[in-house]
């Protein structure tokens, strides 16, 4: 069974990649990390996303479809086809009193 489509990127998502070539260029030697913080300067000051914006729409459009067709096919559901956030929580163990409030309570019963 093929696996579910992953999930769009977004228009933030879409720009920085096709602009991190030239962040790169731009700023020699920069770090990872520092990229994608100039990348986010640089969206935030843009003008013009609109190209960008219907770019994601048509990928969220795209994907809804995928996943649309997938669950038709019997994907999804089960735990066996990947249906994590249906996992239950497992269930809280008791509390174990520590050695600290063990002290706490014997010193309340030296006091009376």
């Amino acid at each position: 069974m093929a696996d579910k489509p992953k999930r769009p990127l977004s228009a933030y998502m879409l720009w920085l990649n096709s602009a991190r070539e030239s962040i790169k260029r731009e700023n020699p030697g920069i770090k990872v990390t520092e990229v994608a913080k100039r990348g986010g300067e640089l969206w935030r000051a843009r003008k013009g996303k609109s190209e960008w914006e219907a770019k994601a729409a048509k990928a969220k459009d795209d994907y809804d479809r995928a996943v649309k067709e997938f669950e038709a096919n019997g994907g999804g559901g089960g735990a066996a086809n990947g249906g994590a956030k249906k996992r239950a929580k497992p269930a809280k163990k008791p509390s174990k009193k520590s050695k600290k409030d063990e002290s706490d309570e014997d010193d309340d019963d030296e006091s009376e």
